[in-house]
Protein backbone atom coordinates (compact mmCIF):
# COMPACT_ATOMS: atom_id res chain seq x y z
CA UNK A 1 0.00 0.00 0.00
CA UNK A 2 1.22 3.45 -0.88
CA UNK A 3 1.39 6.12 1.80
CA UNK A 4 -0.45 9.42 1.40
CA UNK A 5 2.90 11.10 0.78
CA UNK A 6 3.80 8.61 -1.99
CA UNK A 7 0.39 9.15 -3.59
CA UNK A 8 0.97 12.90 -3.56
CA UNK A 9 4.39 12.47 -5.20
CA UNK A 10 2.79 10.35 -7.93
CA UNK A 11 0.00 12.88 -8.48
CA UNK A 12 2.55 15.70 -8.69
CA UNK A 13 4.70 13.83 -11.23
CA UNK A 14 1.59 12.94 -13.26
CA UNK A 15 0.42 16.57 -13.29
CA UNK A 16 3.90 17.79 -14.28
CA UNK A 17 4.10 15.15 -17.03
CA UNK A 18 0.71 16.12 -18.50
CA UNK A 19 1.55 19.83 -18.46
CA UNK A 20 5.00 19.27 -20.00
CA UNK A 21 3.63 16.99 -22.72
CA UNK A 22 0.78 19.33 -23.66
CA UNK A 23 3.12 22.32 -23.77
CA UNK A 24 5.76 20.46 -25.78
CA UNK A 25 8.33 20.58 -22.99
CA UNK A 26 10.76 17.96 -21.68
CA UNK A 27 9.26 15.40 -19.28
CA UNK A 28 9.74 16.06 -15.56
CA UNK A 29 12.50 14.40 -13.57
CA UNK A 30 10.99 11.32 -11.94
CA UNK A 31 14.05 10.21 -10.01
CA UNK A 32 13.44 9.02 -6.47
CA UNK A 33 14.98 6.78 -3.85
CA UNK A 34 11.61 5.71 -2.41
CA UNK A 35 11.48 1.89 -2.75
CA UNK A 36 7.67 1.86 -3.10
CA UNK A 37 7.85 4.23 -6.08
CA UNK A 38 10.68 2.22 -7.63
CA UNK A 39 8.73 -1.05 -7.46
CA UNK A 40 7.79 -2.36 -10.91
CA UNK A 41 3.99 -2.18 -11.06
CA UNK A 42 1.35 -1.74 -13.70
CA UNK A 43 -0.24 1.70 -13.66
CA UNK A 44 -2.94 3.63 -15.48
CA UNK A 45 -3.47 7.37 -15.53
CA UNK A 46 -6.99 8.66 -16.19
CA UNK A 47 -7.72 12.23 -17.25
CA UNK A 48 -11.17 13.71 -16.73
CA UNK A 49 -12.55 17.07 -17.76
CA UNK A 50 -15.76 18.23 -16.10
CA UNK A 51 -16.25 14.67 -14.85
CA UNK A 52 -16.02 13.16 -18.34
CA UNK A 53 -13.27 10.82 -19.51
CA UNK A 54 -10.64 12.75 -21.48
CA UNK A 55 -7.93 10.10 -21.72
CA UNK A 56 -6.73 6.93 -20.04
CA UNK A 57 -3.67 4.84 -20.82
CA UNK A 58 -1.44 2.55 -18.86
CA UNK A 59 0.54 -0.62 -18.44
CA UNK A 60 -1.10 -3.78 -17.17
CA UNK A 61 2.15 -5.28 -15.98
CA UNK A 62 5.10 -3.85 -14.09
CA UNK A 63 7.61 -3.18 -16.87
CA UNK A 64 9.23 -0.16 -15.20
CA UNK A 65 9.29 1.60 -11.82
CA UNK A 66 5.86 2.84 -10.74
CA UNK A 67 6.91 6.50 -10.77
CA UNK A 68 8.21 6.21 -14.35
CA UNK A 69 5.07 4.35 -15.48
CA UNK A 70 2.88 7.08 -14.00
CA UNK A 71 4.88 9.86 -15.68
CA UNK A 72 4.94 8.10 -19.05
CA UNK A 73 1.26 7.16 -19.02
CA UNK A 74 0.14 10.60 -17.85
CA UNK A 75 1.80 12.17 -20.90
CA UNK A 76 0.46 9.43 -23.17
CA UNK A 77 -3.11 9.81 -21.85
CA UNK A 78 -2.93 13.53 -22.62
CA UNK A 79 -1.59 13.17 -26.15
CA UNK A 80 -2.00 9.64 -27.49
CA UNK A 81 -5.27 8.09 -26.34
CA UNK A 82 -6.75 7.21 -29.76
CA UNK A 83 -10.29 7.87 -28.53
CA UNK A 84 -9.65 11.59 -28.04
CA UNK A 85 -7.83 14.50 -29.66
CA UNK A 86 -4.70 15.63 -27.79
CA UNK A 87 -5.33 17.78 -24.72
CA UNK A 88 -4.90 21.47 -25.55
CA UNK A 89 -3.05 23.89 -23.23
CA UNK A 90 -6.30 25.81 -22.59
CA UNK A 91 -7.85 22.63 -21.13
CA UNK A 92 -5.15 22.05 -18.49
CA UNK A 93 -6.92 23.92 -15.65
CA UNK A 94 -10.02 21.72 -16.09
CA UNK A 95 -8.16 18.38 -16.24
CA UNK A 96 -8.30 16.21 -13.13
CA UNK A 97 -6.01 13.20 -12.72
CA UNK A 98 -6.63 9.75 -11.30
CA UNK A 99 -3.95 7.10 -10.86
CA UNK A 100 -4.54 3.36 -10.61
CA UNK A 101 -1.52 1.43 -9.30
CA UNK A 102 -2.13 -2.24 -10.13
CA UNK A 103 -1.36 -5.51 -8.42
CA UNK A 104 -0.11 -8.39 -10.61
CA UNK A 105 -2.67 -10.19 -12.79
CA UNK A 106 -4.25 -13.34 -11.36
CA UNK A 107 -6.04 -15.95 -13.49
CA UNK A 108 -9.76 -16.21 -12.70
CA UNK A 109 -10.80 -19.83 -12.18
CA UNK A 110 -14.38 -19.07 -11.21
CA UNK A 111 -16.16 -15.88 -12.29
CA UNK A 112 -18.17 -16.00 -9.04
CA UNK A 113 -14.93 -14.97 -7.31
CA UNK A 114 -14.88 -11.61 -9.12
CA UNK A 115 -15.70 -8.78 -6.71
CA UNK A 116 -17.25 -5.82 -8.51
CA UNK A 117 -15.58 -2.65 -7.29
CA UNK A 118 -12.58 -4.51 -5.90
CA UNK A 119 -11.28 -6.28 -9.00
CA UNK A 120 -10.32 -5.02 -12.42
CA UNK A 121 -10.54 -7.45 -15.31
CA UNK A 122 -8.60 -8.38 -18.39
CA UNK A 123 -10.11 -10.72 -20.99
CA UNK A 124 -7.95 -12.39 -23.67
CA UNK A 125 -9.08 -14.50 -26.61
CA UNK A 126 -6.75 -15.01 -29.54
CA UNK A 127 -5.19 -11.65 -30.42
CA UNK A 128 -7.96 -9.71 -28.64
CA UNK A 129 -7.37 -8.24 -25.23
CA UNK A 130 -9.47 -5.83 -23.20
CA UNK A 131 -9.10 -4.35 -19.73
CA UNK A 132 -11.38 -2.42 -17.42
CA UNK A 133 -10.21 -0.90 -14.14
CA UNK A 134 -11.98 -1.76 -10.85
CA UNK A 135 -13.72 1.62 -10.62
CA UNK A 136 -15.44 1.32 -14.04
CA UNK A 137 -18.30 -1.05 -13.11
CA UNK A 138 -19.10 1.05 -10.05
CA UNK A 139 -19.26 4.22 -12.16
CA UNK A 140 -21.80 2.56 -14.47
CA UNK A 141 -23.67 0.48 -11.89
CA UNK A 142 -22.79 -2.84 -13.51
CA UNK A 143 -23.19 -6.22 -11.88
CA UNK A 144 -20.60 -9.01 -12.41
CA UNK A 145 -21.99 -10.40 -15.70
CA UNK A 146 -22.28 -6.94 -17.27
CA UNK A 147 -18.73 -6.16 -16.14
CA UNK A 148 -17.50 -9.34 -17.84
CA UNK A 149 -19.51 -8.57 -20.98
CA UNK A 150 -18.24 -4.99 -21.18
CA UNK A 151 -14.65 -6.17 -20.74
CA UNK A 152 -15.20 -8.51 -23.69
CA UNK A 153 -16.60 -5.63 -25.75
CA UNK A 154 -13.55 -3.54 -24.83
CA UNK A 155 -11.47 -6.38 -26.30
CA UNK A 156 -13.47 -6.21 -29.52
CA UNK A 157 -15.19 -9.50 -28.75
CA UNK A 158 -18.88 -10.43 -28.54
CA UNK A 159 -20.30 -9.71 -25.08
CA UNK A 160 -20.69 -13.37 -24.10
CA UNK A 161 -17.12 -14.36 -24.99
CA UNK A 162 -16.24 -14.62 -21.31
CA UNK A 163 -18.27 -17.86 -21.24
CA UNK A 164 -16.05 -19.43 -23.92
CA UNK A 165 -13.73 -21.99 -22.24
CA UNK A 166 -10.80 -20.80 -24.39
CA UNK A 167 -11.13 -17.21 -23.10
CA UNK A 168 -8.56 -16.26 -20.49
CA UNK A 169 -9.87 -14.01 -17.72
CA UNK A 170 -7.53 -12.27 -15.28
CA UNK A 171 -8.31 -10.11 -12.28
CA UNK A 172 -6.26 -7.56 -10.43
CA UNK A 173 -6.71 -4.95 -7.74
CA UNK A 174 -5.69 -1.34 -7.87
CA UNK A 175 -4.93 1.47 -5.49
CA UNK A 176 -6.97 4.28 -7.01
CA UNK A 177 -6.42 7.89 -6.00
CA UNK A 178 -6.72 11.26 -7.61
CA UNK A 179 -6.76 15.00 -7.37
Amino acid sequence: MLTDEEKQVLLQIARAAVEAAVQGEAPPDSSTDDPALLEQRGAFVTLKREGQLRGCLGYVEGIMPLIAAVAENAAAAALRDPRFPPVRPAELPQIKLEISALTPLRPVQNTDDIEVGAHGLMVCLGPNRGLLLPQVPEEYGWEREEFLSQTCRKAGLPAGSWKNPTTDIFSFKAEVFGE
